[in-house]
């Protein structure tokens, strides 16, 4: 119902900025909540930034101040800028959509891109 597609990703030196897009399309209406995680090597995936229909915004502490969540509700696409990378921002990103309003009602569902690698060089 919801497909995600990510830009790429790259590799920056530390202390670079690096911006990553994600574009939903599918059959909705709107979706409630979009975002951006991340995994690591040997880590669990963890939570980077989201950003609700309403204007809502959520970050990792370790992220505060360096990373930036932006959305566009007309084309569905959010955006995440990173400033000051750290090599421990180093991992694969993954967009997120949670919660879609279809033509048969409200599907809580979570939706996946395919990840992107972001590596930081120190």
């Amino acid at each position: 119902q919801v497909q995600l597609v990510e830009s790429e990703g790259g590799l920056v030196q530390a202390g670079g900025s690096l911006r990553l897009s994600c574009a939903a399309s599918g059959s909705f209406f709107s979706i409630r909540r979009m975002g951006w995680y991340r995994q690591a090597p040997g880590n669990q995936r963890e939570l980077v930034a989201t950003f609700t229909g309403t204007g809502t915004t959520n970050y990792a502490d370790s992220v505060k101040g360096r990373f930036t969540i932006s959305r566009l509700n007309a084309n569905n696409t959010v955006y995440l800028q990173m400033n000051s990378l750290k090599p421990e921002d180093t991992a694969v990103y993954y967009c997120n959509a949670q919660g879609i309003m279809t033509r048969r009602g409200f599907y809580s569902n979570d939706y996946w891109g395919q990840g992107t690698q972001v590596t930081v060089s120190s």
